[in-house]
């Protein structure tokens, strides 16, 4: 064997290694820094030997499109759950259970009876199944579900899982696992900040991307897998779920750590109640819960339906599913001139709320969920996570009236573009929603932050100031507000207080407000960072922002095409000769000497007197690094009011939690 392939085959080993430790069991080991000089290495060795292994982890994203999807037939068919819609209907499946206990020990005298039931109860993920199969300790095929005996090959797309083991410790023949993938919602919010087209929820993301024909655009969701079941195997058996599950840990698959074991069904209705309560501090969706028979033995003698499973029950969460009438859908624009379709359907009940608005995201979504031809005809839709309701599809195959498309802009009669799936007015100097939008969103807090602004306002300045553009507001005199309708002399003041208060505001902010196409605040607050300069921005190339961390090809053509409008260019240019600074922010003399130095530090929750970016900065100024999520390599939490599921997590994983903002200021060195 060369030096070169002994080499590749040490990296390999750390570089998989390292991966377990980061996104398995959340335990990073490595700096980064040093870990892409491994990486580096792997990949210059591999160019100049012109050999890649298998199991190299450079293979996790393919580079070409796939043509299509394979079916895959199962080892072992893949079942679907019976339901258990409330307690009633668990306490029906248990009553199944112990009477089918019952008669297998009568029937069978001459055999150890089967024990009285015992239970494990695991989260119900809310993502997309998936069944893997390993030969030898290699993966050689990940699939769909399916019907549950033939599913879509979609190993490219799963090899893209970082906490996907591409080779396993087991290598006596083959096995095949299940688990769920899922996208996490923090991780879904960072991809919303700069993507192109926002994800609507955490669930549609997971499976379009796994659905998807291009590996790459998987890999760029950065999704993980929680894997809960064995469901073939040629060379291991298991006694019970206990053993089953550390097989799954000892073979380095994530399991996820809450799995709770009850030995009567009152514990289990107990648990039941508590995973409801907690599920929206979770950082992935979950539907439900699964209840299962831990004894190996039982679930053989008790055996299957045609469909189901009788050792196991799926306790679904009050419906977020049903269907109902679309009745109509109106078109609305927004600040970007992007058109956007909102359906009206019958009112019903979903989830404890009245449901008549549902989301349409675009001519490409009506087309894909066959809804052209649906106007009066029944619809399944679909409440996630509290967000506005969407449209999953028709619920049958009657037909409906035409979803007519909008030829010309609803609002100011423009002809309408069409950019890929979406419409778009590009009037954009004389559409008065996208206007209203534009001054809405610079006038916001994370924006401008101008106090007591608001849409309505926005709305009342256009009508009777004829304020067009963000540089308008700073035009606005005394005379010009007083003469407005629920105009007092107090508010007209405090207003233009507001506007010269927010010409203060820090470069990222301003940025932000500015409301450039594909950028978020993370991107806005990095080219603030990076520049320290307006005019550089406005100067700067594509190929010199493609060279920035998170901006591709797309963001960096949007940053450089938005500046080079003289529309924009003109409105930013008036802004500062009326004051406006839009200035970087003063570089942070960091101590050494406090708590904070070189800690990580996660903000949660509403601070009495701070706001969270302003406890950020002097936990900064003190040597803290901010995090937004909580891991095991957090040291402190700052919890204010109304903290939610990092609270939970911090005191989970025992992490250290600042819940007094006195103690907080002591700690500054303020109090």
């Amino acid at each position: 064997m060369s030096a070169q392939l002994e080499r590749m085959q040490e990296l390999i080993a750390i570089i998989t290694e390292n991966n377990y430790k980061y996104y398995t069991l959340d335990e990073p080991s490595i700096a980064d820094a040093d870990y892409d000089k491994l990486y580096d290495e792997l990949v210059a060795l591999e160019s100049s030997s012109g050999v890649v292994l298998p199991e190299s982890p450079t293979q996790r994203v393919g580079g070409e499109l796939l043509g299509g999807f394979e079916p895959h037939r199962h080892r072992a068919r893949l079942w679907s759950l019976d339901k258990a819609q409330d307690i009633e209907d668990l306490l029906a499946w248990n009553a199944r259970v112990v009477k089918a206990i019952a008669d297998y020990n009568a029937k069978h005298p001459d055999v150890v009876p089967l024990p009285d039931p015992s239970y494990v109860v695991e989260l119900k993920f809310d993502g997309l199944t998936l069944n893997l199969t390993y030969e030898d300790g290699q993966l050689v095929q990940a699939t769909t579900r399916g019907n549950g005996t033939v599913g879509e090959g979609i190993l490219a797309q799963v090899r893209t899982i970082r906490s996907v083991p591409l080779t396993i410790p087991f290598t006596n023949g083959i096995v095949e696992v299940q688990g769920e993938g899922i996208m996490q919602l923090s991780v879904l919010a960072k991809y919303n900040e700069t993507a192109v087209e926002p994800l609507k929820n955490a669930r549609n993301a997971a499976a379009g991307a796994l659905r998807n024909l291009n590996p790459k655009v998987t890999a760029e969701r950065k999704l993980n897998a929680f894997f809960y079941n064995v469901g073939y195997t040629d060379g291991v058996s298991f006694e019970n779920h206990r053993e089953m599950q550390q097989f799954l840990r000892d073979n380095k698959f994530k399991v996820n750590p809450y799995v709770t074991y009850m030995d009567t069904i009152e514990e289990v209705q107990d648990e039941l109640v508590r995973i409801t309560e907690q599920r929206d501090k979770l950082d992935f969706l979950i539907d439900g819960a699964v209840v299962k028979l831990v004894d190996m033995r039982t679930r053989e003698a008790l055996g299957y339906t045609d469909k189901f499973p009788r050792w196991a029950v799926a306790f679904k969460f009050e419906a977020e599913e049903t269907t109902t009438i679309l009745e109509s859908v109106s078109w609305e624009v927004g600040r970007t001139g992007k058109i956007t379709p909102v359906a009206r359907v019958e009112a019903v009940e979903l989830a404890g709320v009245t449901v008549q608005n549902c989301t349409l995201n675009n001519i490409g979504d009506i087309e894909r969920k066959n809804l052209k031809h649906a106007l009066g005809a029944q619809v399944i839709i679909r409440r996630s996570n509290d967000v506005i309701p969407e449209i999953l599809g028709k619920a049958d195959d009657e037909p409906g009236a035409e979803i007519v498309y909008p030829i010309v802009c609803p609002s100011c009669g423009t002809e309408l573009e069409q950019r890929g799936a979406h419409l778009f007015c590009n009037n954009k100097l004389g559409c008065q929603p996208q206007i209203i939008g534009r001054i809405t969103h610079f006038a916001s807090r994370d924006a401008m932050d101008i106090d007591t602004f608001s849409v309505m306002t926005a709305e009342q300045l256009y009508t009777d100031c004829e304020v067009r553009d963000p540089a308008d507001l700073y035009a606005l005199e005394y005379d010009d507000l007083i003469k407005l309708d629920r105009f007092g002399e107090k508010k007209a003041r405090k207003l233009l207080d507001a506007f010269e208060k927010s010409k203060s505001r820090e470069l990222a902010s301003f940025l932000f407000a500015l409301g450039i196409p594909n950028t978020g605040k993370a991107t806005t607050k990095m080219l603030a960072d990076h520049y320290g300069n307006l005019d550089l921005i406005m100067q700067a190339t594509a190929e010199e922002l493609v060279t920035l961390p998170d901006i591709g090809g797309i963001v960096a053509e949007s940053i450089v095409s938005f500046f080079a409008d003289p529309i924009i260019a003109a409105s930013i240019a008036r802004m500062r000769e009326l004051g406006v600074k839009a200035e970087a922010e003063q570089a942070i003399v960091v101590r050494e000497d406090s708590i904070f130095s070189g800690k990580t530090v996660v903000l949660t929750g509403t601070l009495p007197t701070m706001s969270r970016d302003e406890a950020a900065k002097k936990l900064e100024a003190c040597g803290a690094k901010i995090s937004g999520s909580v891991s095991k390599k957090t040291d402190f939490v700052v919890a204010g009011d109304s903290a939610g599921s990092k609270l939970t997590k911090a005191l989970e994983l025992g992490v250290t939690v600042i819940d007094d903002e006195d103690e907080l200021l002591r700690l500054l060195g303020e109090g």
